[in-house]
């Protein structure tokens, strides 16, 4: 399928964000309280991703 988003409601009740790619999870975020804040999370990483700069951890 390429890649999603996805939110989903953890054990602890809280919602959470997954990046996926080919099924395969990239990333997640940590908890959210509200499904609407998951929400607002994936349109910040659309929002803001694209100029984000890479750096590497020592």
């Amino acid at each position: 399928m390429g890649h999603k988003f996805e939110v989903y409601k953890d054990k602890a009740g809280e919602y959470r964000v997954r990046f996926m790619y080919n099924s395969e999870v990239m990333f997640s975020t940590q908890g959210y309280a509200s499904k609407s804040s998951a929400i607002s999370a994936i349109e910040s990483i659309k929002k803001n991703g694209p100029d984000a700069p890479t750096e590497e951890a020592e």
